[in-house]
Order: structure tokens, then sequence, then C-alpha cells
């Protein structure tokens, strides 16, 4: 029997973990259904690519086919292990803006504006550049510089100012907009995920049980009140866990929803279709999915100053090997996203609506098809779109993937704010700074130029770029999953925290909110538990 059981150990899950362990007399279990996050592979930070190639690490979901996509199936890469996508992503640290918070506090979220989360960023942080007002030190996330800056990174910086884009040195201070380097949560060289910095430093607690390779299958109610969940083990057994206080899913945008509706929590019609019991008829379950969308322009690079795949590029990889292995320096320490930043599609807009990430290399399909050679890619993607998709069940069987249904462009406006951010990106690779290094542009090509061409080319070549949320969204509307306080309507004993519960997308990477989130919540647990 436990006080509390979080289910999932990713990047809320390992914040909750810590903080609500930290009073000894609280019996915190703590259920992952991946493995430990003992591969190399996931601390060395370049060692991502490998884990997008495979399943171990990885749910490797696929969408169904997009209708306004010539009916693709989108690769949609999660974390599973300890630290979740965390374990797994680009390390990018960014907050969004300001405004997205006090919009979601305008929503009737009391608590949920900037002012309110700032404090939080600052307690979670440990920045290395030091204190300051948008910056803490102390806390268990380093942020860092990145240990490498390469050329191609460089260039596209100052091709960004030359193309009359504000440059910046801090996306999370007075002013999001603005092109530069971003900041990376590593230390050390070495990826600091949400597991890493939450987690490890208080496995040992008494008070704390971890279990890896569960994947949870039910949460158990009484009445309307949640009391435990069950898993599956690695043998496949089914195992019965009970909480006295309460159980709180942070599986992220997919698997919490997932696991509310095999647990008779969602739409009645949908549970109604595969003979799940109803508990609780909560319409939004599943429903308000929100992702970023993503369109890369790739060109050849004819200095070999990006990071090549062929014969001449082995010396500097063994240098990298040897600078990583002796000091935690050079290319293995990339997050081959390097350089990026926030912009304007047109200056009538009231704040960045583009965010871009410069990989300096030729990446194509996630980094799954490779290129032989040098290049670089440049990737814009649509800060706030207005489509919304939704998420539901194929099966009452847990190991069965859920029926993921973006709906990408579905909204027109989003496919123009795309056009948009591709024109730009042309811009910024057009500038003087890439003279000398710009070779052929992959794609689109050279041959692709008017609106229609550069729109089919988007339809043709658009992925996400890994930030699902909004499934379970915070509100009080009909279609809210959780009040301001994470607690799911209409049941006691069940929260949701992570980032499913948001209502909107931020604008820019969503892995530290998830994390400021959860240190939300462990306030708001602990302020009603005394």
């Amino acid at each position: 029997m436990y006080d509390i059981i979080i289910v999932g150990a990713g990047s809320a899950g390992c914040v909750l973990a810590n903080r609500l362990s930290a009073d000894p007399n609280r019996q915190v279990c703590l259920l992952e259904a991946g493995p430990e996050d003992t591969s190399p592979w996931i601390h060395m930070p370049a060692g991502m690519i490998f884990i997008m190639r495979g399943k171990t690490l990885n749910w490797a979901y696929q969408t169904e086919p997009q209708p306004y996509l010539h009916n693709r199936r989108m690769f949609w890469p999660r974390g599973k292990t300890l630290g979740g996508s965390s374990s797994s992503n680009a390390m990018v640290y960014t907050r969004g803006h300001r405004w997205d918070y006090d919009h979601w506090a305008e929503l009737g979220n009391q608590g949920w504006g900037y002012a309110d989360l700032l404090p939080l960023f600052k307690r979670a942080q440990n920045q290395e550049r030091g204190p300051s007002e948008y910056h803490g030190v102390g806390g268990p996330l380093n942020v860092a510089d990145p240990r490498q800056r390469g050329e191609i990174s460089e260039v596209f910086v100052r091709a960004a100012g030359e193309a009359g884009y504000p440059l910046s040195d801090d996306f999370n201070g007075a002013e999001q907009e603005g092109v530069g380097f971003y900041q990376l949560t590593q230390k050390d060289g070495r990826r600091c995920s949400s597991a890493r910095a939450y987690l490890h430093p208080v496995r040992a607690r008494p008070n704390l049980t971890v279990i890896t390779r569960a994947l949870a299958s039910r949460v158990l109610f009484e009445g309307q009140r949640a009391v435990g969940v069950t898993y599956r083990d690695q043998a496949g057994q089914t195992v019965e866990l009970k909480a006295r206080r309460e159980v709180i899913l942070s599986g992220g945008a997919i698997n919490s929803p997932q696991l509310l509706l095999l647990s008779g929590v969602g739409p009645r019609v949908e549970l109604a279709k595969l003979g799940i019991p109803v508990v609780h008829d909560l319409p939004g379950v599943g429903q308000n999915l929100q992702d970023h969308l993503d369109i890369v322009i790739a060109h050849r690079e004819c200095r070999q100053a990006s990071y090549g795949i062929a014969l001449s590029f082995l010396p500097s990889l063994v240098k990298g090997i040897v600078d990583y292995n002796r000091h935690r320096r050079g290319l293995l320490t990339s997050n081959m996203a390097e350089a990026g930043g926030f912009v304007k599609s047109d200056s009538a807009q009231p704040r960045p609506n583009l965010q871009f990430h410069l990989t300096a290399t030729i990446l194509d399909d996630h980094g799954r098809h490779l290129w032989y050679g040098y290049g670089y890619s440049l990737h814009v993607c649509d800060l706030r779109p207005k489509s919304r998709g939704y998420l539901t069940l194929k099966s009452a069987d847990p190991t069965i993937p859920p029926f993921i249904q973006p709906n990408y462009l579905e909204h027109p406006d989003d496919l123009e704010t795309l056009l948009a951010g591709t024109k730009v990106c042309r811009k910024i690779l057009a500038a003087r700074a890439f003279d000398g290094y710009r070779g052929e542009e992959l794609f689109p090509g050279a041959a692709v130029q008017t609106d229609d061409e550069l729109r089919e080319f988007i339809r043709r070549r658009a992925e996400t770029i890994y930030h699902p949320v909004g499934t379970c969204k915070m509100g009080h509307d009909p279609m809210a999953v959780v009040d301001d306080h994470l607690r799911v309507h209409g049941l006691t004993g069940l929260r949701v925290v992570d980032a499913s519960i948001m209502p909107t997308l931020l604008g820019g990477n969503t892995n530290a909110p998830t994390i400021v989130i959860a240190e939300k919540a462990s306030d708001l647990i602990l302020a009603e538990s005394g």
C-alpha cells in the first residue's frame, strides 16, 4: 500500500517522485513502462540519433493517415525509459512566450499565469550563467550553454542577422524574439534528463519505490474514487497496487488519456464501442490534441564544415570520440540543433509565431533516411496551430497503441503559416553568410518556387517536431478533463500531471514547461495534504 502512485517516470513523473517523497512519512510509488535509463545513447547527447531509430527506448507511435498531408502516417517518437522524452529529446531549454501562460490564466486557470510560474521555472533550474530576474541557480535541472557550436550553426546565426532578424542570447529572458544558440539541459557535457536531475539523486529514499518495465493497464476505482492501479510486469502478469491518497497519471499526451479510457473514464460512446464499463462519462478525454508541425529546407554544403556522412568526416568523428571520452566536449556533446530561434512571419504578428532549429547535417525523415555527404537543414514550425486532433482507443488491450489523429493542416491558416515560414527559411539561407557554404537545395529544390508548389511540398514533407499536448486539458468548460489543481473532473483521488493538461500549445519546446507543470502540481498536492 502506498500513499501516492505516479504512473509514468517521464519529464513530469520524475519531478513528482522527488518532491512528493521529500516527506519521509509519505510512501510514493513510481511506475514506468520502459527500462532503466542505463543506455549510453541516452547520456551522450548525440546518441539520440540511435534512440530515434530503435524501439527499446522509444514508443515509436504512428498516427492515422493525415488527410491534408497526402494520407501519410506520421512517425511520433516518444521516450520509453526513466526520464521519458527528456531522455531522448534534443535537450533544448525554452519556456515558451509569457503570453502563453497568461492566456491559460485568462481561460480561467487560476495560478497559471506567467508571473505565477516564473518562480517555479527559477526553482527548477540551475542556470550555469548565474542567477538573474529570469533565471535561478541551485535547482535540479542543469541549464548550460552548448559546449559544441559548429561552424554552420555560427553561419546560420550570422545569416539571420543579415536577413534582418534580431539576434538573441536568451530566449527565456525579457524578450523571446530573436535568433541565436539554444541553451541545453546538459551537465558536464552529458544529458540532464528529468531522471538524472530529479530521480537519481533521491532514488535511495526508503519511502520511494520505482518499478520499471511496468505497463499500467487500469486505474482502480471504488465508486468515483481512484484507489490504485494495475500493471503488467515483464512476465505478462497483472499486478495490483493500492493508493491511500491518490493516483497521478504522468504518461504524457498519449499514454495518460489512453489509460483513462482503458479505466472507463472518457466519452461514453467511445467506451461503449469496446465494451469498457463507464466509471465516469468525461467527453474531453483524448480531445484537443495539438502538435507543432515542422518543415525542413535542406542544402548540400561545400566546405565540409557540417557534420557529414562521408569517409572524409572520419577524422573529425574520431576526434569527437576522444574529446568526449576525455573532456566531455566536442561534437558528441552536440544536440544536433545547436542554433535556432523565434521570429514573426510578418510584422503584423503580435508575438513570434515561427520557431527554427538548424541542424548542421542533412536531416530527413527524423534522421532515419541518411544522405551521404555534407549539408545543413533548417527546420521551421508553426508555433500556434489552429488545427485540433484527437486520440481514442483501438482496443481494450493496453499493449495496443491508441488511435492518434492529429488532423494536421485541417485549419487552412496552418498551411499558410508554414508557407510563410518556408519563405523565411529560404531568405535566411540565401544570405551572404552562407556564400561559399551553400550547395544544391535538396528539398524543396530549385524547381519548387510558386506558392502552390511550396504548399504541395509542405503536404508531402512536413513532420512532427515532437510536441503533442492537450489531450487532458485543464479548464472548467465541458471539454476540460482536469481543473486548475489538475484533479480529474467528477472524480476524487485522481490527477493528471504532464503535457496533456496544456489547454493550448506553447510557443516553444515543451520539456521545460512540462517540468514546471509538475513543480506546480507538487506544490498544490503538498498544500492540500498538509
